[in-house]
């Protein structure tokens, strides 16, 4: 309505000094003599400039004649296209104008304005492949999915603009939710443009989420083949997907096949746990406890997991306590220093009761770094011990507001999970998860639980209960 109400003041304003130019002409009282072909004419200010504008006219029209005739006599010279030609000239003009002020007006976030210019520029162009893309951005910018959607759809006729039309339809699915719609449109761009980048990526994601492992190792063989992967991460990723087309290695009818894949899985990426983990499992599953005490030790001197120590374990599944104690020195004798060694070696120590040995393997460990984990051994040497409960409760009272030790964790949206995976449910990316430490922020708690083991002294209606979740959370290692 503002630009309305501008419009008709500026033209008001012209009329108006048109107006008065036209008065001070005629009142200046100066003429102007012209003398043709012996022939003489006396003109006015006023006049003068009205011929003078009609000379213009008349220059103009004759140029644009003899384009005209050019045009013809090309036409009459066998160009059949020249007239054609002519008249288009024009129109592409109007056209490419239109087109430039729709993608101005879509940049500064005027969607409307750009769906109009759009609509005028494929009036005088009429090239979908330009002009519906305009207008299909233009409509998602102003929210008219049901225009934009028809806009992609009438670019899948042409095979130049079919790329176009599939990429921005597949978006839209992603935007609405519609996983398995956008799955297949991603699979066709795919097809369409295999070296596509993002159309890999979302390829790639898709496939993983609905646990398409064959197909997205492929895609991921096709990363590697344009360059968009380094070689270090295409093995790592390579890995994480084989481990997961093996992960029925420990059913009752896991095939060869998927034995070899785990074991194929942790050749690829040794240093990836869940893989040496299931790989060792493949080799006890074939009764090679040899090359699985190889791969295990290989990963425990890279990064020492309880899921390494939970598969050394199975290597031989009846043996004592005192037994496995020294069986499991082959593992503990690498990386002797390291946390997950100390806490490994005193949870063998209290399985096979041997208090002391538990106490000398967790050493200065609970004040150095002390977790839920190592005080709940901690608490179970000194119940072990004999230790007087007031002492186990004030270890078990600490580990309420320890930190919780490394976990897996996303190095993406930082959220902690029980187990590995190749996807974080949190933020669905890929290949995200990490062994390490969580990020905890400190401060007192809104609780107050810090207080809590000011408390231990005093009396507790079922202490044992608390005690033995404790207990049960130092043995988990062991089983």
């Amino acid at each position: 309505m503002i630009w309305s109400l501008i419009k008709v003041l500026l033209f008001v304003t012209i009329v108006a000094a048109l107006t008065l130019g036209a008065g001070y002409l005629t009142d200046s009282g100066e003429g102007m003599r012209v003398a043709v072909a012996g022939y003489e004419f006396t003109l006015g200010p006023l006049q003068a400039v009205i011929v003078a504008l009609v000379l213009l006219a008349i220059v103009w029209l004759v140029v644009r004649l003899v384009g005209l005739l050019m045009a013809v006599l090309h036409f009459l010279n066998g160009d059949e296209t020249a007239i054609s030609r002519y008249f288009d000239r024009n129109r592409e003009r109007k056209g490419y104008e239109a087109l430039s002020e729709g993608i101005v007006a879509l940049a500064s976030g005027e969607g409307k304005l750009a769906m109009s210019r759009a609509a005028k520029a494929e009036r005088y162009l009429r090239r979908p492949e330009l002009t519906a893309v305009l207008t299909a951005q233009a409509a998602e910018a102003a929210g008219d999915t049901r225009k934009a959607t028809e806009a992609y759809k009438s670019l899948l006729s042409d095979p130049a603009s079919r790329f176009i039309g599939v990429r921005g339809l597949m978006k839209q699915k992603l935007a609405e939710g519609d996983r398995e719609t956008a799955l297949k449109l991603a699979e066709k761009a795919f097809e369409l443009k295999p070296k596509h980048a993002e159309t890999q990526d979302i390829l790639l994601q898709l496939q993983a989420e609905t646990a398409d492992w064959k197909g997205a190792r492929a895609t991921l063989g096709a990363q590697r083949q344009t360059g968009t992967l380094p070689r270090d991460v295409h093995r790592r990723r390579d890995a994480v997907l084989a481990l997961q087309q093996a992960k029925g290695v420990l059913d009752e009818t896991a095939s060869i096949e998927a034995q070899e894949a785990a074991i194929e899985a942790q050749k690829l990426s040794p240093d990836l746990i869940p893989a040496s983990a299931m790989a060792a499992r493949a080799y006890i599953a074939k009764g090679d406890a040899k090359n699985a005490t190889r791969v295990l030790k290989k990963a425990w001197a890279m990064n020492p997991h309880p899921d390494l120590a939970a598969a050394f374990a199975e290597i031989d599944p009846g043996e004592t306590a005192q037994d496995r104690v020294k069986r499991f020195r082959t593992l503990t004798a690498i990386n002797p220093e390291n946390d997950e060694t100390r806490m490994l070696l005193a949870e063998l120590n209290l399985a096979a009761e041997d208090f002391p040995a538990a106490r000398r393997a967790l050493g200065d460990l609970v004040t150095r770094h002390p977790t839920r984990r190592s005080l709940a051994i901690m608490a179970a040497i000194e119940r072990g011990e004999g230790a007087d409960e007031a002492v186990v409760r004030g270890w078990l009272a600490r580990t309420l507001t320890a930190p919780r030790g490394p976990q897996w964790c996303c190095d993406k949206c930082q959220s902690v999970h029980a187990s590995w995976g190749p996807i974080c449910a949190n933020c669905g990316g890929f290949d995200t998860l990490s062994w390490r430490e969580p990020v905890e922020g400190t401060g007192p708690s809104a609780t107050q639980s810090e207080l809590l083991p000011l408390l231990v002294g005093m009396q507790t209606e079922k202490p044992a209960d608390i005690e033995a979740e404790a207990l049960a959370d130092a043995k988990g290692a062991r089983s």
